[in-house]
């Protein structure tokens, strides 16, 4: 069972992460050759100003 764990910034939304989800579940299913039951789609939400860059915060999404 493939298990795929997102870590992305806080702020995008659902209809965001369904299409995110849909799209790595379909390359997981072509790729492993398994069904899309069996893949697991995760997505962890990290406040920007908590995800670093070169020492840096991050800044909110833009929409």
């Amino acid at each position: 069972m493939p298990f795929v764990n997102v870590r992305l910034y806080e702020g995008h939304g659902k209809e965001r992460k369904d299409e995110l989800a849909k799209r790595i579940t379909q390359a997981v299913t072509d790729v492993c050759k398994v069904p899309p039951q069996a893949v697991w789609v995760v997505f962890e939400e990290v406040p920007p100003t908590d995800w670093f860059a070169a020492g840096a915060p991050g800044q909110p999404v833009k929409k």
